[in-house]
């Protein structure tokens, strides 16, 4: 006898919130940003499924690198469906181009630091501080 398969029940917000450690908050953001998709359940609350915890990890993963919701956004479906999707061509260049911008705060900070250092350097050789 064969058995119909059964789809996996939804999630509510606060099981995805809960399976995925991000808060209700920023899952709500995802969600009125487009990069989650939610119905609404009979009693008007958002319900999501099951491949949004993936979605959700991926998202944080990206946030993490320093992407923006608006550059994953532009991701194609499979960089936010495939749990641990790292790269593809079509999200390469974006990539790249926060890989620079990070290389240019990097440079920043270590200007920063060095005339911070000539601060302190020359206040001590001159017995002020």
């Amino acid at each position: 006898m064969h058995r119909p398969a059964v789809s996996p029940s939804p999630l509510s917000i606060g099981d995805l919130a809960r399976q995925t450690g991000v808060s209700v908050r920023a899952i709500r953001h995802y969600d009125d940003q487009g990069l989650l998709q939610s119905s609404r359940a009979p009693n008007g609350y958002r319900s999501f499924a099951p491949a949004a915890v993936t979605q959700v990890r991926q998202i944080q993963a990206f946030i993490a690198t320093g992407l923006s919701l608006a550059e994953i956004q532009a991701f194609p479906d499979c960089m936010l469906l495939v749990e641990g999707a790292l790269s593809c061509p079509e999200t390469t260049p974006a990539q790249r181009k926060r890989l620079e911008a990070i290389d240019r705060e990097i440079a920043e900070l270590e200007r920063r630091r060095t005339r911070l250092i000539r601060l302190l350097t020359d206040g001590a050789a001159s017995g002020s501080i």
